[in-house]
């Protein structure tokens, strides 16, 4: 099984900053595009940044110049340094990865969660 951890909410004041972690563990063999998201209390899932294995990124034109997605392939570990935060980033942040076994096809792979709540 594989599994992903994050780690790094918590609670900070507007125009504050945040790294988020995820590692994944357990039987890996192949991971592609790793990214988070974030979904706010009644509103969509929505995508904020991916990256690709060979660190191609993309971002949603409302976090761009304000977050930055890395991923260290070493340690299957993708972060989300995130500044000039605003109430609106308040949200339940989730990281993904798409992985696959031996003679499977790509799945994606979701860890809990991690709050991140931005105050005025």
């Amino acid at each position: 099984q594989v599994q992903l951890v994050e780690s790094g909410g918590g609670l900070v004041q507007a125009g504050g900053s945040l790294r988020l972690s995820c590692a994944a563990s357990g039987t890996i063999f192949s991971i592609n595009a790793m990214g988070w998201y974030r979904q706010a209390p009644g509103k969509e899932r929505e995508l904020v940044a991916t990256i690709t294995v060979g660190g191609s990124t993309n971002y949603a034109d409302s976090v761009k110049g304000r977050f930055t997605i890395s991923r260290d392939n070493t340690k299957n570990t993708v972060y989300l340094q995130m500044n000039s935060l605003t109430p609106e980033d308040t949200a339940d942040y989730y990281c993904k990865a798409d992985h696959k076994y031996p003679g499977d096809h790509y799945r994606p792979y979701w860890g809990q969660g991690t709050q991140v709540t931005v105050s005025s």
